[in-house]
């Protein structure tokens, strides 16, 4: 058995101390938003109950699909870096960004590349590039046994008042040839995105601006698995492809006190088997309570995985 752990949308809080210079433009707004709405949604000891629950279960790994920090402050992009290295070294996590974690534009050293170790591939698939503004090639595999993490960044700076995201032609035809040979390679394919990947999914100033393209690309090859954040609340989607469903699945967001008409933190542990060609997951759904400060399993089942059989190597 192969144990996955998917939380999202972190939101690290306190935020660090900015200064005016720091807060001008599209973080003005989003500084206001922090201190009089999100600060009091996004709480640092939900977190800390949500990780505590987390490791308690010792998945095998774990994958973030984005939010670690807000406004993109550079102090921000530091303390994050040490939060990760507090939940477990970047053999154990898989990270992909969201859309505040590029909320401005921020030059790579002293931003997102001070994650960069969680965001490497470490299996040679072509089809894998470079996405504009990020020293990091996206999409990006991790092998861990038969189990492909595919690792894709939506992660755009966008205008004033928007949290969309955007992969581009790049990144969606690498996907393509990559879902296509981790396939005919008998992988369990398990697409790691922080927007929703399909048309409709999130408000249009929220959305993924390519999402129809990426549905074409999944209904052409498929997916196994395709794990993502951004709106906050448990979704299940089944997407029908070429090669049997394709299972879409997000968390609420891992701090969330259940505020503003969202869901408690919470979070998803898949346990994959594989017998022979067929495989099987088990999803648990974990919950927390405000009166106990603690996680339960809140739901519990098992997705359908039908496929093409692919011989087992």
């Amino acid at each position: 058995m192969f144990s996955l752990a998917h939380i999202s949308d972190v939101h690290l809080s306190p935020l660090p101390r900015a200064s005016p210079a720091e807060l001008r433009g599209k973080r003005f707004i989003g500084y206001h938003s922090w201190q009089y709405r999100r600060r009091y949604i996004h709480r640092p000891e939900i977190l800390a109950a949500v990780v505590a629950d987390l490791l308690a279960h010792r998945p095998d790994h774990v994958a973030l699909t984005g939010d670690l920090i807000n406004l993109s402050l550079q102090a921000e992009y530091r303390v994050a870096a040490k939060w990760l290295a507090a939940l477990g070294d970047a053999e154990w996590i898989t990270f992909v960004p969201g859309n505040h974690d590029a909320y401005v534009p921020v030059p790579w050293d002293v931003g997102l590349g001070l994650w960069a170790d969680y965001m490497q591939g470490d299996m040679r698939v072509a089809g894998a590039h470079d996405v504009a503004g990020l020293a990091a090639p996206f999409p990006f595999v991790r092998r861990r046994g038969k189990v492909a993490l595919i690792g894709a960044s939506s992660a755009v700076p966008m205008g004033w008042r928007l949290a969309a995201g955007r992969l581009g032609m790049t990144q969606i035809e690498a996907l393509r040839e990559i879902l296509r040979e981790l396939r005919k390679r008998g992988f369990f394919r398990i697409l790691l995105i922080h927007h929703p990947p399909l048309p409709g999914q999130a408000e249009a100033r929220k959305a993924l601006v390519d999402a129809a393209d990426l549905k074409a690309v999944l209904e052409e090859e498929g997916a196994d698995l395709v794990l993502h954040g951004h709106n906050h609340e448990a979704m299940f989607t089944r997407l029908d492809s070429a090669h049997g469903p394709v299972n879409i699945v997000a968390v609420p967001s891992a701090s969330s006190a259940a505020r503003g008409g969202k869901p408690p933190a919470a979070w998803n542990l898949y346990q994959l088997r594989r017998q022979e060609e067929a495989w099987s997951c088990n999803v648990v759904e974990r919950t927390y309570d405000k009166a106990t400060g603690q996680l339960s399993t809140t739901r519990e089942f098992q997705l359908d995985l039908a496929r093409d059989p692919v011989p087992a190597k």
